[in-house]
Parts: C-alpha cells; structure tokens; sequence
C-alpha cells in the first residue's frame, strides 16, 4: 500500500511544474515572520513539533501554553516558553556554501567589525534573502526546540526517550525526529525546498521523505496552509496541490 501511494505522489507530480518558485517573494525574515502569524496561522495558533497553543506577543512572536500541552523545557526556560518561527529546512542548507556565510562580506561590518553566515548573507544575498523568508519552509516552534534542533537532519531515532515531557520529539546521535502526524508535513517541505531551489538531498532521505509523504498525506490544515501562502507569495508546494 505505501509502494502504491509513493508511486501516485510521483505520478501526480510528473504532471504539474513543481518546482515553481515565489512570484512575489517576501522582502525579509522579519517580514515573512509577521505575516506567517498574522495571515497565515492565526486561527492555527499551534507549534509543529508539539502542537502547544501560543498567544500572540509583540510583533511576531508569541507565548506557548507550556502546561496545556504537556510541554516540559529541557534546559533552557526562557525559550522554551517563547514561539518562534522554524526552517523546516534549516538556513544552513541553503546558505552554508555561499561566499557570505563562508568568508563574509565588505559590507558585513558591524562597530568596525567583520561578521559572515547567515547575518551576512540576508544582508547582502537578494536570493538567501528570498528563500530565507519562503513561508512554505517556516512554521510555529517553541525556541527551546528550535534551537535544540539547530542543523540537525530528520530521520528516526531509536526509542522514545521524553526529554520533553509529553512532546513527542527526539533529538539524538545527528538526528532529530518529529512526531508521526507531521512526518508528511515536514517531508513535503523538504521536497518542495530541494526541487525549488536544487538543495541537495541524498537518495536515502529522499525516500524517506516520500514514504513520509505516503504515510501521513494531507490533511485539511495543511491544504488550506497552502492557500493561504499561494495567496501571499504566489506559488503552491505542488508536494500538497497535486495529491
């Protein structure tokens, strides 16, 4: 049945154009971070990894519901009770080859110093700039996760250790791995990341994020997602569209 259902994502897909970028890319991070709470979440008001609830706090952030949800910070208290807004495909993938991240920039000065990553490059690299804000790779996450997740790939990992309390979320030996009902979710933005702007994935993960997609397709949340950014930015995930 999963051979089945792969083989019909992959079928759907070979009849629409997928890798469909932006027609109206959002200016910065900041901007994307605004609109992904104020015209893209707002009545979704719930975090990816834990599905904690959050009420808004200033311009784009929010509070988590922490005791709601059973939610239980590891280490760090302070953004473990803050929301804050996900790559899904973390920076990293799309920046660590770039001369601004790697060697910097003559305008990545700061009190008469040089800076380089990713500051750097959303300074000075329009297309970093773009794919950074693309609100089909961002969504809701409590800061302790966040940051807990930095780089790390997804992937399965062995047990079921809580370190969170009733968040369903490991992360271990390089990997972290995200609860079963968002599996799809997460593989179809990594899909759409990779054929969008030819971030590279191995063959391993990316059938991992196909039989991802296979198991868990798409529910009504994540079509009407879809919508909504369609509507802001002007392109769909064709991974959600086209099933």
């Amino acid at each position: 049945m999963k051979i089945i259902r792969i083989f019909m994502i992959l079928s759907a897909l070979c009849a629409v154009s997928w890798a469909e970028s932006p027609r109206d890319p959002i200016s910065s991070f900041d901007a994307a971070k605004q609109i992904a709470r104020e015209k893209i979440y707002m009545d979704h008001m719930k975090t990816l990894y834990c599905d904690c609830s959050y009420e808004r706090a200033g311009r784009s952030g929010g509070r988590i519901h922490n005791e709601e949800c059973g939610y239980v910070c590891k280490s760090d208290r302070k953004r473990g009770s803050r929301l804050e807004w996900e790559h899904i495909v973390p920076a990293y993938y799309f920046g660590h080859m770039k001369e601004c991240w790697t060697s910097g920039n003559v305008n990545c000065v700061k009190h008469g110093r040089t800076y380089k990553g990713r500051k750097c490059c959303s300074k000075v690299d329009a297309l970093f700039k773009a794919i950074e804000a693309d609100l089909h790779n961002l969504a809701p996450s409590i800061g302790e996760l966040n940051n807990n997740r930095s780089n790390h790939p997804y992937g399965i990992v062995d047990g079921e250790e809580r370190v969170y309390g009733q968040c369903d979320f490991e992360i271990r030996d390089g990997f972290a791995e995200p609860r079963p009902a968002i599996r799809g979710d997460v593989a179809r933005v990594w899909l759409y990341m990779a054929e969008t702007y030819g971030i590279a994935l191995e063959d391993s993960q990316k059938t991992m994020f196909l039989e991802w997609a296979a198991a868990d397709p798409p529910d009504a949340w994540e079509r009407t997602r879809d919508d909504r950014i369609f509507q802001v930015q002007g392109n769909r995930n064709h991974y959600i569209s086209a099933q």
